[in-house]
């Protein structure tokens, strides 16, 4: 991915931004970064059909809609003069490179029907799938206006492929023709592929402390329960070297270790130097076990194309940081990562461990998230789909 697009979701009234492979989020709190995320994951849920469920856990789509006024102008030292219309739904998209697919989506309000009680779900106005980077009418190779697909042909030639999609649901997740429309399988499999961590729980009760049945996991699973086994199956088929290098340095002399007892429980130890015994799982400190699951996270054997991490400075020691740091910039070689954050220390390492990192700044301004220093020339080229 290489361009974001968001409009219309709540602060995000209008943000286009470019991508690296290692890109970080900041800015105060209140300045849009959660938002962000959760577009990003509005994005993905697209592919899953879960993007009206997750909206409506956002209270629906009039919580989630911009709520200032129809047009903006963008001035006052951040901005040179520019003003904005107020766009006509939520729209939600990104750009691939030259060759890459790309996919906008918008949601709309629905028309009122009298007989049904769902009428605050938002109808998918429009989706539409491109190659390359911008949306131009001979890049298009999927469009969905309302109910209808329409698909390029081999020729070039329109054809409509499925004129009875329900309107809350995506062709990502509805349509499949793998001869006709093979695009529409390979966005949806990439978008279904991004991974997100969110604030994984650590605390006396946290899934990532009990003892569970072991199975090879390549993936740590979102609640971290796993932890054992994704530990070690990095260590049987991922890079135990990196995995032994990263708990040393943020634990000098320390080593995990897991083990299974006769029905297959996994069970996680750490052992330190002056200690007569290894510490449980359930003895860690809630830093300490949040960082061996970061480590879990970013040395995985099966990284996706995709990896979005929100907030992974929370409740770790400052020593901590160069590790995570350190743990981040190497994923970043192997995939693309998006690291929302407000630690400075941790992304100031990130930029000195001398890889490239995107770092784009949000500020808010008149209710409206911008990117610090972006002015309007700065935004990568972008279209939207017409209705």
């Amino acid at each position: 991915m290489q361009t974001l697009a968001v409009e219309n979701y709540r602060s995000l009234r209008h943000l286009v931004i470019p991508l690296g492979p290692l890109n970080v989020i900041t800015g105060a709190n209140g300045s849009g970064k959660s938002s962000l995320y959760r577009a990003l994951r509005l994005l993905a849920e697209a592919s899953r059909n879960g993007a009206v469920a997750a909206l409506a856990r956002e209270g629906g789509l009039d919580s989630a809609l911009w709520a200032g006024p129809g047009k903006l102008q963008r001035s006052e030292g951040l901005h040179p003069l520019r003003t904005l219309s107020t766009g006509p739904g939520l729209r939600l998209g990104f750009a691939g490179d030259t060759g890459d697919f790309s996919y906008a989506i918008e949601l709309g309000k629905p028309i009122p029907d009298a007989l049904s009680m769902f009428n605050s779900d938002p109808d998918i106005k429009r989706e539409v799938i491109w190659s390359g980077p911008v949306l131009r009418p001979s890049a298009v190779l999927a469009d969905r206006a309302n109910s209808i697909v329409r698909i390029r042909g081999a020729e070039g030639d329109w054809a409509d492929a499925y004129n009875q999609l329900r309107l809350y649901d995506s062709m990502l997740s509805e349509f499949a023709d793998p001869q006709r429309a093979p695009e529409v399988l390979t966005l949806r499999d990439l978008v279904r592929s991004w991974r997100f961590y969110d604030h994984v729980r650590t605390d006396s009760e946290a899934p990532a402390r009990g003892s569970r049945v072991g199975t090879r996991t390549p993936v740590l699973g979102p609640d971290g329960e796993d932890l054992a086994a994704a530990l070690q199956t990095i260590r049987e088929i991922g890079d135990p070297a990196a995995l032994n290098a990263a708990v040393d340095l943020a634990f000098p002399g320390s080593r995990v270790n897991v083990t299974s007892d006769g029905a297959g429980r996994f069970d996680l130890w750490l052992s330190q130097p002056g200690l007569h015994r290894p510490l449980g799982v359930t003895e860690l400190s809630d830093g300490t076990l949040r960082y061996l699951l970061w480590v879990a996270v970013l040395l995985t054997p099966r990284l996706p194309r995709l990896l979005v991490l929100n907030e992974p400075e929370t409740s770790l020691h400052p020593d901590l940081l160069t590790p995570l740091a350190q743990l981040i910039v190497a994923a970043a070689a192997r995939s693309q990562l998006i690291v929302v954050s407000h630690s400075r220390p941790l992304i100031t390492t990130m930029e000195n461990l001398g890889g490239p990192v995107n770092t784009i700044e949000l500020a808010k301004h008149s209710g409206q998230t911008l990117v610090v220093g972006q002015e309007p020339l700065d935004e990568p080229l972008w279209h939207w789909p017409k209705r």
